[in-house]
């Protein structure tokens, strides 16, 4: 690849922020309505549907931002852009597949982030399997 790509640093203080920002989304979206349902109804969910539910939650915020305009909030501050491998929008499956891939990824120690260190393009390991890249904003 002959252009230039952002440095790991860039990309994992773009992670950092996105830690930050995805906070107040599931505190509105997940924390509150549990809350409410346990102060109103009085129910408590298992486990798994509380995972499921922070799972597409997630997804949503996720796929929703890489599809239109490939920037979360937190790349749109550091200036990065998630592109496919070719230099164009991203497909749904690869988003797709971006989103699946980053749960162990990062879960596994950030394994996948430490790839970074060893592959060519400095990408994540769920990167270069999904066929996406991170690159500067166009």
């Amino acid at each position: 690849m002959t252009e230039e790509l952002p440095s790991i640093r860039r990309r994992l203080a773009s992670i950092l922020y996105e830690t930050l920002l995805l906070l107040g989304v599931l505190a509105a979206l997940f924390l509150l309505p549990h809350m409410a349902l346990g102060s109103v109804a009085g129910l408590s969910l298992p486990g798994a549907v509380l995972v499921l539910h922070v799972f597409v939650l997630l997804a949503g915020y996720f796929l929703w931002y890489w599809r239109h305009g490939g920037q979360t909030l937190a790349m749109q501050t550091w200036g990065i852009q998630l592109l496919s491998a070719r230099g164009r929008a991203p497909t749904w499956p690869q988003l797709a597949l971006r989103y699946l891939l980053a749960w162990p990824s990062l879960m596994l120690y950030g394994a996948g982030l430490f790839w970074a260190l060893l592959d060519r393009d400095r990408q994540f390991l769920h990167d270069r399997l999904a066929g996406t890249r991170i690159a500067f904003k166009r």
